[in-house]
């Protein structure tokens, strides 16, 4: 069994780190459910976030799973709340305070801050990646960059 582990205090070299450490682990890993539950397992070790997970596109909408954290929405509609507004836009958002979002789908209340990453396949979007935060302000240029990077091991 692997571990995470983050030798660094500098965000971006901490977001590196576990890119790389990821890239090992799903070096043979040819499942997508696997992967993305790696990923959010990987990202929860190291920076211990609220929530975090994917969203899959299916149909018309998305569905969660696989998650680390309190019950999510089970399915959102395109251009709803953060993550369909994210998969309608094709671009990560980065929302300081969930409560100024228009539209925000309140899947906890302990939730203050949230970035959503779509994660894309042969030029399509095939999924996001929602993390939430319990503080405000928490997510920011740096983690917009790592979490892309990250989401192509997908």
């Amino acid at each position: 069994m692997e571990h995470i582990t983050i030798t660094t205090s500098s965000k971006k070299e901490q977001y590196e780190q576990l890119y790389n450490q990821l890239k090992y682990i799903l070096e043979n890993e040819s499942d997508q459910i696997a992967r993305m539950a790696t990923i959010c397992a990987a990202i929860y070790e190291a920076f211990h976030f609220y929530w975090i997970g994917f969203y899959r596109v299916v149909g018309n909408e998305l569905v969660v799973g696989p998650y680390i954290g309190t019950l999510g929405c089970l399915r959102i509609k395109k251009g709803k709340g953060v993550c369909g507004s994210c998969w309608e836009k094709g671009q990560t958002i980065i929302v300081p305070d969930v409560e100024q979002f228009p539209g925000h789908i309140a899947c906890s209340s302990e939730s203050k801050s949230e970035i959503v990453v779509p994660v894309f396949k042969n030029n399509s979007i095939i999924a996001v990646l929602d993390i939430d935060s319990t503080e405000y302000n928490t997510f920011d240029e740096q983690d917009k960059l790592g979490l892309e990077k990250i989401v192509e091991l997908v």
